[in-house]
């Protein structure tokens, strides 16, 4: 097992519930749909599921079950790594934190986070697969792991925002637009759940993969992929600095107000409208990043802001 994956935890619980047999194809669409997710983290967690074996990948034709879950010996330890329950969930948060403090070297070597977290090799390994996944740590020769700046740096925040702002909005006029009732209904059952008592009690983890999963769906709805590889790559460089809004969550009810304004003005097929209250909501966050830039200059961040 490389990667703490939650989705990949649900794949495993509907492969169960279901009694899918082994070399059962696993179409990620199909997965998004019975999950209520967008196919992005279902494609990750599909690649986690490789990576510990349960699931082959075979050539222009997919994901298939590879293992049968219904045994008794499937390995519980594997369940709950991939579910996030484990002391590594914690490091993870630590080691953005102290990024965002300046408190961790953006070079570092693998003995200086086995010692600085206490961890094993092994779990080193798997934490730094999943930081890795996610865009903001690649390996340097030996034995030694360097952290991007990009996302830490006020100039490169501010320019991944204004990136979005010019893509998002206009990828709601691209003439193959076409978003399905059943993500629209998705994307506004998230929105309630956060409104009726979710922005208090979801963990950081849950918040950014909301926000995430609204925005990535109606890129997909695009039908462009250029548009969303380049907000999926946008979205794992700034999932360092989204945890720090998880201090001050009342900005949610703003973004979830927003949120649900554009998904009725997309219901009722007026792309355009959508178009420029997509465009607000993005410069609304925009508004809030002078506080941000003056405090990641210091590399002493309080806060951030997330779409």
């Amino acid at each position: 097992m490389r990667v703490s994956h939650p989705i990949a935890a649900k794949i495993i619980a509907l492969i169960q519930q279901e009694g899918m047999p082994v070399g059962t194809h696993l179409g990620a669409q199909k997965l998004a749909d019975r999950l209520q997710v967008s196919r992005s983290p279902v494609n990750e967690a599909l690649k986690v599921l490789l990576e510990s074996g349960v699931v082959t990948r075979a050539e222009n034709r997919g994901y298939f079950l590879a293992v049968d879950l219904s045994a008794s010996a499937f390995d519980a330890a594997l369940m709950e790594q991939l579910s996030g329950r484990d002391v590594l969930e914690q490091v993870y948060f630590d080691i953005a934190d102290d990024l965002l403090r300046g408190e961790l070297p953006l070079l570092c070597t693998e003995s200086l986070l086995r010692a600085r977290y206490k961890l094993t090799g092994a779990q080193l390994q798997i934490l730094l697969a999943r930081i890795a996944n996610e865009g903001w740590a690649t390996r340097t020769p030996g034995y030694g792991w360097a952290f991007s700046a990009m996302i830490t740096t006020p100039d490169s925040l501010l320019q991944s925002y204004r990136l979005r702002l010019a893509l998002e909005p206009a990828a709601l006029l691209e003439p193959g637009f076409s978003i399905s009732q059943a993500v629209i209904d998705r994307c506004r059952a998230a929105e309630m759940h956060l409104l009726e008592g979710g922005i208090e009690t979801d963990t950081a983890d849950q918040l950014h993969d909301r926000g995430v999963r609204f925005h990535e769906s109606l890129i997909e709805a695009s039908g462009n992929p250029f548009f969303i590889e380049t907000i999926q790559r946008v979205n794992k460089v700034r999932r360092l600095l989204s945890y720090r809004s998880m201090r001050n969550r009342v900005r949610y009810l703003e973004h979830c107000e927003q949120h649900l304004e554009i998904l009725a003005l997309l219901e009722r097929g007026e792309n355009e409208q959508a178009s420029n209250a997509l465009r607000r909501h993005l410069q609304s966050t925009l508004k809030n990043l002078g506080n941000i830039r003056t405090l990641l200059s210091a590399r002493n961040a309080q806060e951030a802001d997330q779409a």
